[in-house]
């Protein structure tokens, strides 16, 4: 129910529509996200104390994400202008800190969000990483998104 009132809430708010026509599509897509989300929950297991496992932690994340993000590109950009395209195409095996489910979906995604680095392949807390040069691949062995993304899990993760 909580889920529910919460997608409403926010459709109202950034839609802005007051029409009878979108305010029923509006409800009808909060009503199919919420039944998608009860038969996942149905399947894969959890419930509310499992629905918004990072808390607030994620508030600090989200603008340094933002910045790293912005620094990779214009790193991309700098690679794609340079004469001699430095490219140093790689695969790169790292080792997560992460515990939970999402913790690892968290870390995986934020990798792919970066420019010049894409996850291929998580399997038990490793992550299977393409790189574009060995700037970016380095970064990524340096660890910190890896402790960010594991700072997010909190105390029980």
């Amino acid at each position: 129910m909580l889920t529910a009132v919460l997608l409403a809430a926010l459709w109202l708010l950034w839609s802005g529509h007051t029409e009878p026509l979108i305010l029923s599509f509006g409800v009808a897509s909060v009503l199919l996200v919420t039944w998608l989300r009860a038969r996942m929950e149905a399947v894969v297991g959890g419930g509310a104390d499992d629905f918004y496992p990072l808390g607030l932690r994620w508030i600090p994340y989200v603008p340094w994400l933002l910045w790293e993000i912005v620094k990779s590109n214009l790193h991309v950009v700098g690679v794609i202008l340079s004469p001699s395209m430095p490219i140093q195409p790689q695969l790169v095996r790292v080792k997560g800190a992460q515990k939970t489910p999402i913790g690892q979906v968290v870390y995986a995604n934020s990798i792919t969000l970066t420019p010049g680095t894409i996850t291929l392949d998580v399997r038990n807390g490793h992550f299977l990483v393409h790189a574009l040069t060995d700037t970016t691949a380095e970064g990524l062995k340096e660890g910190t998104m890896d402790r960010k993304c594991h700072a997010l899990e909190g105390p029980h993760g």
